[in-house]
Parts: structure tokens; C-alpha cells; sequence
């Protein structure tokens, strides 16, 4: 199974910090936030990688070249202009291959152990939620019997994880579209399953939450050294 990292978006709310470099290069903990991401795919047995780009899409290029380096073959998908979530996935879909794939957003930080995803879903989709955040508490869509609905009661926030089938996409056409519509005409149809991951998950949108992603990889590292261990989201 290949696994694609969504990195073109222009990281508006990290301003000033993205008026140069791109969010995904914006460093926690020391490293690039996408390096955190494609170091856990890699560890997950995820090594055929494509990344989307757009602004300032040259600079993740330069950064993380075909990504030997990290253990990984990364393939680009350059948009130019950004695409929004469903037009760059669809986009990418002659590099992500006829079978189902892992869609990772390039701005959140999880630990949750990728491997998982490595079956295929019983629908066109299977997604991984997480309880609200404070900055989200409405959520995005509820869960019932493994079924992802589109509910208003008992809500999860949808992770920016997921597995989805090209047939997800069947009718679509090029240029800039968002997935979620696709995801609740799924949903409607009940081919969409989903779980909730209770670990470690952080959506690193704004600078406050970037400083405090890297709190966090600072604080781990220290507390790991002290004990013997080498561990890193």
C-alpha cells in the first residue's frame, strides 16, 4: 500500500513563519514536521511515499529529494495552485496506483501506528477519528458499529488519517475540490468504516501549536534518554 502526505497548503495561520518556508519544513523538536511524518510511515512498513506540493513546493523538493535518506521513495504530485484536499488527491491518483492507499495530513503529529492501515477497507473509505479538541469541539462525524456517519450527535474529529479506494473518486474531475463531500456521500451509502484512536494526536495549525508539539518531542526525548529509550512520534 502506498501512502500520500498532503503538503500544499499555504499555512496561513503559521504566518509570518510560511511567508518563506513551507509549513511542512517548519521544524519541532529539532527536524522538518513532514520528516516526523514520513519516519513513522517508514517504521510502519510504508516506504512507496507521495507528497503534494504547491507553495513553495520546490523547497520540500530540495529538502527531501526521492527521500533515501529517510528510508523512503517519495514520488511528487505539483499542483501549482493548491488543490484543496479532494483535487489533490485526485490529482495524485495515477502516482498512488489502483489500489486502496493512506492519506496523511502534513499537519498533524500522531503516534498512531500506521500498520494498522495496511488491509484494505471493506468500503471506499476508513477513517480515523479522535476525541475533540478544544479548538474543535463540535467534531466532524460520529461513530456507530465501525460506521463513520454524518451525524450531529456524539461527534468525533475526523485525524487527517485515512485509507481510500480510487473508486472514492469515480466521476470527479480536475482541478479544486474538497474530500469531505465525497466522503459524506460515502457515508450515506455506508461504505465509509472508521475508528477512534485514543493516543497521541495533534493538529499543528497554528504557531502556538507548533511551539507545543516541540515542548512535547523535547520533553519525550528527554525522559526517554533518561530511561534507555529512543523514541520519537
Amino acid at each position: 500500500m502506498k501512502a500520500m502526505i498532503l503538503a500544499a497548503g499555504r499555512g496561513e495561520r503559521m504566518r509570518p513563519l510560511t511567508d518563506r518556508t513551507p509549513k511542512p519544513l517548519l521544524t519541532a523538536g529539532g527536524r522538518p514536521l513532514i520528516e516526523h511524518t514520513i519516519e513513522s510511515l517508514v517504521r510502519s512498513g510504508f516506504v512507496d511515499i507521495v507528497v503534494n506540493t504547491a507553495y513553495l513546493g520546490d523547497q520540500i523538493e530540495a529538502h527531501l529529494g526521492h527521500g533515501a535518506s529517510l528510508g523512503a521513495r517519495i514520488a511528487y504530485s505539483a499542483e501549482g495552485e493548491a488543490l484543496e484536499t479532494g483535487g489533490g488527491i485526485y490529482r495524485a491518483l495515477p502516482l498512488l496506483g489502483e489500489d486502496p492507499f493512506l492519506v496523511v495530513n502534513g499537519d498533524v503529529a500522531t503516534d498512531y501506528p500506521f500498520g494498522r492501515l495496511r488491509s484494505q477497507p471493506s468500503g471506499l473509505a476508513h477513517l480515523v477519528l479522535v476525541s475533540n479538541p478544544s479548538h474543535h469541539p463540535r467534531g466532524d462525524f460520529a461513530l456507530h458499529d465501525g460506521m463513520v456517519l454524518d451525524s450531529v450527535d456524539g461527534r468525533f474529529t475526523f485525524s487527517g488519517v485515512g485509507v481510500y479506494r480510487p473508486d472514492l473518486f469515480a466521476g470527479c474531475s480536475p482541478g479544486k475540490f474538497p474530500l469531505a463531500p465525497l466522503l459524506r456521500r460515502a457515508m450515506a451509502d455506508g461504505l465509509v468504516s472508521g475508528e477512534v484512536y485514543a493516543g497521541f494526536w495533534m493538529d499543528i495549525g497554528t504557531i502556538d501549536r507548533l511551539q507545543a508539539f516541540d515542548e512535547y518531542l523535547r520533553s519525550n526525548r528527554k525522559m526517554n534518554a533518561s530511561i534507555g529509550l529512543n523514541l520519537e512520534v
